[in-house]
């Protein structure tokens, strides 16, 4: 059954998700055969409750890196900036992390330099923060060889924004502003540390364990360096709505003003780098946008983000001339945000589209065994202590996978080494296709990568490589 942004069902859908997620405050925006609809819900605050409006403030998370794209795309607009040279050619005294100093700023913005991808350690709140950073990331680990596998990676978009700081002689919050913001008329956008001097600012909120929502805005701040990545900037629904719009038009803003050549816009939905899984197939990501299959062979083109307290998302889809803006201020936002893309709510009931199908698949014993084993991945935290995320895959009887977080193995405790992060709740993940597994709770979707002898030695996991430990 189609929808309308105005229907009962839809309003249903997103009210019922509220109450059921403890999301004190969302609001959506659709544009839809030409027409544009915004509808806010909740309040920004259950401790001081002020309702939400299409004004409201958001934290967007990594929605930003697409203004991170734009942005640069802008410059190459400007012939200031050429996606495939290297960045060492704009940034002086970059150092890349070890076989990676040919890196180019498109290999930056597609996620496949192959260095860790989650450093986000702190260098301070000064104009000098993302430098300090970017030089800081030489001893990075490199995981993959230089743009041949596709892992998501806020460090490579944080250097992208050094890249914008060099060759613009700003700030990134400065070039954002005057590159992106301001032509397209994005008056409630900017970054910010704190919630200090915010007005109708959407509070981040926790699930107390009532299940209720409880204010929290100590989780608000991210470090300055992060910008670039999504650490610190915050937009309004009417904001971002206008920022599809022009993703979607011909480059001109609502004035009719030419912002950007059709062909650079394009460009950014173009030459995708190396396919994987985001929680969702992937064709790849182009310049800084994740571009997604369906069946019927239209390209969606997508971002979302995670932030404590904040799970946005922003979908287009061109080809129908429709998008999508959801802001939200629960930390269990996510979970509806799942119910409403990752599972296809949206796309089939307003655009007729699906995703790629997924039947599922019983592996014998000996097919399950390549596959079992601990698995890991390296963060770097803000105060720049180095963690692990793991968890186990364990073989079940009916032929799928259990993954459990967290194995309490005191012999991979001592190969992680301290501060190894433990997680809980346990998935199953079910094969649909060769090296592909779906987790059935949620519909998210993940894949297995082999070395050149056939050996599985990582799951592409929301995006993350984690290792497959041996021995």
């Amino acid at each position: 059954m189609m929808v309308t942004p105005c229907s009962r069902p839809w309003i249903k859908k997103i009210m019922e998700g509220m109450e059921r997620y403890a999301i004190p405050g969302a609001a959506v925006g659709v544009i839809w055969r030409g027409q544009s609809y915004m509808r806010a819900y909740g309040v920004t605050d259950v401790s001081n409750p002020q309702p939400v409006n299409i004004d409201t403030l958001f934290k967007i998370a990594s929605i930003g890196k697409t203004l991170t794209g734009t942005a640069a795309m802008r410059l190459v607009d400007q012939r200031r900036l050429v996606l495939d040279q290297r960045v060492d050619s704009y940034v002086p005294g970059f150092v890349a992390p070890a076989g990676a100093q040919s890196v180019t700023v498109r290999q930056l913005l597609n996620h496949t330099p192959g260095w860790l991808g989650d450093d986000h350690h702190d260098t301070g709140s000064d104009d000098g923060a993302l430098a300090r950073y970017v030089d800081e990331i030489r001893d990075l680990p490199q995981l993959t060889p230089v743009g041949q596998v596709f892992f998501y990676n806020n460090t490579a978009l944080n250097c992208a924004g050094r890249v914008i700081e060099t060759v613009t002689g700003l700030t990134y919050e400065t070039a954002v502003t005057q590159l992106v913001f301001q032509p397209l008329g994005m008056s409630r956008s900017g970054y910010a540390a704190t919630p200090d001097g915010l007005d109708n600012l959407a509070l981040p909120h926790d699930v107390g364990s009532d299940g209720k929502a409880v204010v929290n805005p100590a989780t608000f701040y991210r470090p300055r360096n992060t910008n670039p990545s999504g650490g610190q900037p915050v937009s309004s629904l009417k904001d971002l709505l206008t920022f599809a719009q022009f993703h979607l038009g011909n480059g001109r803003a609502a004035d009719g003003q030419r912002v950007m050549s059709l062909a650079s816009l394009r460009g950014m939905w173009s030459m995708p780098g190396p396919g994987g899984t985001l929680d969702v197939e992937l064709i790849g990501a182009g310049v800084s946008w994740q571009l997604r299959p369906t069946v019927e062979g239209v390209v969606v083109v997508w971002h979302g983000g995670d932030l404590p307290g904040y799970r946005p998302y922003l979908m287009l889809v061109p080809a129908k001339q429709f998008a999508i803006v959801f802001v939200n201020n629960g930390d269990l936002g996510w979970r509806l945000r799942g119910e409403l893309f990752t599972r296809d709510w949206v796309l089939r009931r307003f655009v007729g589209l699906h995703n790629l199908p997924a039947p599922p698949r019983r592996l014998s014993a000996s097919e399950l065994a390549q596959y079992e084993g601990h698995y890991a991945a390296e963060n770097i935290t803000e105060d720049n202590q180095v963690v692990f995320i793991k968890f186990r895959l364990t073989a079940r009887a009916d032929g799928t996978l259990r993954q459990t977080f967290g194995s309490g193995d005191a012999e991979l405790e001592d190969d992680l080494g301290p501060g190894s992060e433990t997680l809980v709740a346990p998935a199953i993940l079910t094969f649909y296709a060769n090296d592909y597994v779906i987790d059935e709770s949620t519909g998210s979707r993940s894949n297995f990568l082999r070395d050149d002898s056939g050996t599985v030695v990582w799951l592409r996991y929301s995006g993350r490589l984690y290792r497959r430990q041996t021995g």
